[in-house]
């Protein structure tokens, strides 16, 4: 019976040491992850996500696109509605929105990147800042919206720790 008490404990121990300490908290994102932002230095805003990914041991979602997207607009629609999916997505990247627009099409930017072929359009990058994957969203589409099965699968396959190597 002696030993129940440690067995317990180091179930315990080993649960906690696996949830992320940076569970999602919408209010501690930061703001380069929550809109689309003309005003933005796109440059700083991948700064500081690349940090805080070598920080917390995670890839960077980069979200190319802008408030006046409607595909982007369902796509922040579908990501509120799917909770699991939110929570996956800032568990495991850092999302950096960057925004394109008529009055800021931030060209040096976006010529750093390889060519989008829509809005919106991501791309996927170690904390090192290597480019690993760009990806037309339209791939996660299912019968003209987008599917939580595509969604997760994505996440799963370009999280830093299916990435590694």
């Amino acid at each position: 019976m002696k030993r129940f008490p440690i067995i317990i404990a180091v179930l315990l121990t080993s649960f906690l040491l696996s949830v992320p300490s940076y569970a999602v908290n919408a209010e501690d994102l930061p703001k380069y992850s929550k809109v689309y932002d003309e005003q933005s230095d796109p440059f700083k805003d991948a700064g500081a996500a690349i940090k805080l990914a070598k920080e917390t041991n995670r890839n960077v979602l980069i979200e190319i696109g802008g408030n006046w997207c409607g595909w982007c607009k369902k796509m922040d629609e579908f990501l509120v509605k799917n909770p699991d999916v939110y929570k996956k997505l800032h568990d495991e990247f850092v999302l950096l929105k960057i925004s394109v627009s008529d009055t800021n099409e931030n060209e040096a930017f976006m010529k750093s990147l390889p060519p989008v072929l829509g809005y919106p359009h991501m791309y996927v990058s170690t904390s090192s800042g290597k480019m690993i994957l760009s990806k037309d969203t339209a791939e996660l589409l299912d019968d003209e919206e987008y599917s939580k099965e595509q969604w997760l699968a994505f996440l799963n396959k370009w999280q830093a720790s299916a990435t590694k190597g």
